[in-house]
Order: structure tokens, then sequence, then C-alpha cells
């Protein structure tokens, strides 16, 4: 379709997809890059971390069943910018009991807020940009995660400055609550206003929600976006505290390793497609987690902090494409999509609630560095597992540049 034949009205959603999907991830890695300062604000070990950021995947996962029946409700947009602002409350109540109060039972309830806030959001955007890739008749869902990760970058790579800077982590998560609100709610504006047509049509046709839970394929996709999940995961909540502990850096060279990892994973998510068209989508998760599985005993064995850096890096690029092709390969079947990427999406958030306590228990026996060899291990679980993302019963796999990249 050329420009000139899209509706004004699409263009305009499609920007604001991009700039949701940006502001979502700026929002998350804004307090992803504060961990190392609220673990020494609040005095805590590994351990009491892992379980501290638990709270923040409870509140995720919790968020998740429900998410769906709330943007029928309210529709995209309300529930973006509903979503924006109990994000900012709970950063704003985060910045106070990690600075204000060093209390640690109020920064668990802050990030229970902040992780519903981030679910519902993240549900809501994805819908809205299945909705405009539909309306563009063009599968862009991959560039909208690739927006997410830019906001990442961004928010690292500011918080390296801030860090150095000395900027307190309640200054900087109050004014990145300002920001996610602001921009949330200036973003839902210009969404499409309802559901297409045939949107709602797609949704009473399809296999049903308790048949895809009895699909072995389906499980099985769950599985592998678990592990690849986990192998995410682990970077975002674990890398810059394993820098810091593991290699006697400062916390300033910590949050700068992890902007490596999220730097490396957005080249990979924009790189993508180019691979996909070159290997097709098996071979480019084996690629994928194999390259994880590289990065992470890189990272975690290198004899000095540079070859470590050099693992972040790797391990980003292995663990950008695990998710999105998952729901790829879940949303093969057009009238079943909604059923089997709920499935897979559901069975894939499972790692955000598990692994932050795993590794945190890890770390108390093994260090947390040596702990992250946990994520290796997932990564050649979901390299084993990659085989079951093959196109479904029709057997046709068409190119990346029409494929719905649908992922959370």
């Amino acid at each position: 379709m050329s420009t000139a034949a899209v509706p004004r009205d699409a263009l305009r959603a499609r920007t604001a997809v991009y700039a949701a999907f940006a502001v979502n991830g700026f929002a998350l890695a804004s307090w992803v890059a504060r961990i190392p300062s609220a673990r020494q604000a609040l005095d805590l070990t590994p351990g009491d971390l892992g379980l501290l950021l638990l709270a923040g995947s409870f509140g995720s996962v919790a968020t998740m069943p429900v998410a769906g029946a709330v943007v029928m409700r309210l529709g995209r947009a309300r529930t973006v910018t509903a979503a924006g602002a109990t994000v900012a409350s709970g950063l704003a109540l985060l910045a106070l009991a990690v600075d204000g109060l060093a209390d640690v039972w109020l920064a668990g309830a802050a990030l229970v807020v902040v992780g519903a806030g981030i679910a519902a959001w993240d549900v809501a955007m994805n819908v809205e940009g299945a909705a405009v890739e539909r309306r563009l008749d063009r599968a862009i869902m991959s560039r909208f995660h690739a927006a997410f990760s830019f906001g990442t970058v961004l928010a690292a790579g500011l918080a390296v400055l801030l860090v150095r800077a000395g900027v307190p982590t309640w200054l900087h998560l109050s004014v990145v609550a300002v920001l996610a609100a602001s921009g949330a709610a200036l973003a839902a504006r210009a969404f499409l206003r309802a559901p297409t047509a045939a949107e709602t049509a797609e949704a009473s046709r399809g296999i049903g929600l308790r048949r895809a839970w009895r699909e072995p394929r389906t499980l099985l996709i769950g599985l592998m976006v678990l592990c690849m999940a986990f192998v995410e995961g682990s970077a975002n909540d674990w890398l810059a505290v394993a820098l810091e502990d593991g290699y006697g850096t400062s916390t300033d060279v910590g949050v700068a390793g992890f902007a490596v990892f999220v730097t490396a994973m957005t080249a990979g998510r924009l790189l993508g497609p180019v691979l996909l068209d070159r290997l097709g989508r098996v071979v480019a998760l084996r690629a994928c987690a194999a390259l994880a599985v590289a990065g992470v005993l890189l990272f975690v064995l290198a004899p000095s902090v540079p070859l470590a850096v050099v693992g972040a890096a790797c391990w980003g690029v292995g663990a950008s494409l695990g998710f999105p092709l998952g729901m790829s390969a879940a949303a093969d079947e057009e009238v079943n999509a909604a059923a089997r990427v709920s499935v897979v999406s559901s069975v894939g958030y499972a790692a955000f609630l598990a692994g932050p306590p795993l590794l945190g228990q890890l770390g108390d026996r093994v260090g947390v560095l040596s702990a992250l060899l946990a994520a290796a291990v997932a990564a050649a679980v979901a390299l084993v597992l990659s085989g079951v993302a093959r196109p479904h019963a029709d057997g046709t796999e068409l190119s990346s540049a029409r494929t719905p990249a649908r992922s959370s």
C-alpha cells in the first residue's frame, strides 16, 4: 500500500504506537538502571533483592489475565493512558521508598503497582499495534518492539550520565514518572478510535483458549519463549549488579554494561528481518539461542571487564529475537492467533515471575555472577526447542516482510 493510499489516521496511529512503545521501554529501563543504587540504599543481599524484584514481576503476571478484559472495556487509548498514570504513581512511590524512607516493603508495594501498569500498557499497545498493522496492510510489529528497545537504550545511557553526576534516585525516578504519564497520554490521543470489523470477526472464529492450552506445539513454543524471556530478564535484573559484584566495578560501569546489553538487543531486533529473510525462522532462533549461550558464558567467565562487556553485547543480540519469533510462531494461523498468542504469552511471562528470586537465591550461594550461568542453561534449552517454531500445518512460512512478530 502506498503512503498516499494510507488513511491519515492510520499514519498518526503508527507514530503514536512507536511513541507508546518507546516511552514504555524508557520508563521500565529507568528503574532497571537504578537497581544497583536501590540495592545500596535499602542494604539488600542478592536474595533480598531477588525477592524485591519479584514484586514487580508479580504485579505484571497478575495483571496479564485481566488486561485483555480491561482493554475491551476501556478501549486501547484509555487503557494506555490509565496504565501510564499507574506506572507514574508506582515510580513516584518507589522514589520515596528508596531514597526518602529506605523502606523495602514500601518499595515492594511500589513495584507491584509499576508492574501492573507496565503489563496493562504492554497489552493495550500491542493490540493497537496489531490494529495499525491491519490498517496499513504491513507487518511492522517488530519495528514497534525496536522502538521499545530504543527507549531502553536511551534510559540506560541517560542513567549512566545521571549516576556519574550524582543525581539521586528519587529525583531521577520522579522525573521519569512525569514523562511516563504525559507520554502515554499524548501517544494514546492519536490511537485508532475503535477495533476494525475484521478484528471483531476474528475473535469469534478461533479454536478457543481452552483448546489452545491443550495443544502440544503451542505449549512447547511457550516453553521456548519462557526460556528466552528468562535469558532476557536475567540481564535486565542482574547484569549491572553482576558487573559490580563479580568484577569489582563501580556502579556507573555496571549501568554502562547494561546499556551495552540493551543497545545490542536493539540492534538485533533491527537486523532481525534480514536474518529471517536469509535463514528462516527456525535457523534464526537457533543462531540467536547459540549466541546467547556463548554471550552469557563469556560474560561470566571473562578474565577482564572489557571481555565481559563483549559477552554482554553477544548476550543482547542472542536474546533479541526469541520472544518476538515465538509469538510469530504462535500466530501462524491467523484465525487462531489470539488464543495461541495468549497461551504463549502467559507461559513466557512466568519467567519474569520466577527469574528474579531464583537468581537471587543462587546469588546468595554462589555469587551473582556465577548465578547467571542459569541464563546459559535456559538459552541451551531454547536452542533444543527451536524446531517447534516451524510453520504450522499449512507448511508455509511467509517472508519477514509479511509475517507479524507479535509479542508483549
